[in-house]
């Protein structure tokens, strides 16, 4: 199944230490990713579990959900989720990145960014099921959001991307090992994004 793709499907790459980063701002066109944020809005069953930081429970500060295969659970911040399976919707994204990237994805965690509160924190996707070196490959729909990454021990190794509606990153290499991301909030008023980021579990 092959995407409706922009004409240009060339990645902005990034230079630096210890990643490998690429963007691709158009991954998808305009009217498909109208159409893929419209139903993943409307059809994922969306829950928002409470998160352990520093001793304390609190709502996560987002919704998820998380699909993939044969069940295989997946774990982050003291947060256990049990996947759905794989439906049309999420097969023909994951497919349409195959088609660039040539990874098999397992799994696909979903985060549904209400508005500027909603965020995430400074974190890595270094889970040990991930193995050695995952790639990552996050996909976005809806208003942009700002996403910053650092390298863990040169901070003057920063970079700022605007993940666009319709935009695929993918973070291969030793990217989770040596760097750290982050959807920070912001005041201003912004509609709603969603972000799925696939992974594979080993």
């Amino acid at each position: 199944m092959i995407s409706l793709f922009e004409n240009d499907l060339t990645p902005i790459v990034f230079d630096v230490p210890d990643a490998t980063i690429l963007y691709y701002p158009h991954f998808f066109s305009a009217t498909k990713a109208d159409e893929l944020f419209v139903v993943l809005l409307e059809k994922i069953p969306w829950q928002q579990d409470n998160i352990t930081v520093f001793g304390k429970s609190h709502p996560q500060p987002r919704l998820t959900a998380l699909f993939g295969n044969e069940g295989k659970p997946y774990g982050y911040s003291n947060i256990v989720m049990h996947p759905h399976p794989w439906n049309p919707v999420l097969t023909y994204i994951k497919e349409s990145i195959a088609a660039v990237c040539e990874e098999n994805f397992t799994t696909v965690l979903l985060n549904q960014y209400r508005n500027g509160k909603d965020s995430n924190g400074w974190h890595a996707d270094n889970e040990k099921e991930l193995g050695r070196n995952p790639v990552i490959a996050s996909v976005s729909f809806g208003a942009a959001r700002v996403f910053n990454l650092q390298h863990n021990t040169d901070k003057n190794q920063k970079i700022k991307i605007i993940l666009e509606h319709g935009s695929l990153l993918l973070m291969k290499g030793t990217t989770q090992h040596f760097w750290k991301h982050q959807i920070p909030k912001t005041t201003k008023k912004i509609e709603k994004r969603i972000n799925l980021t696939f992974r594979s579990i080993k």
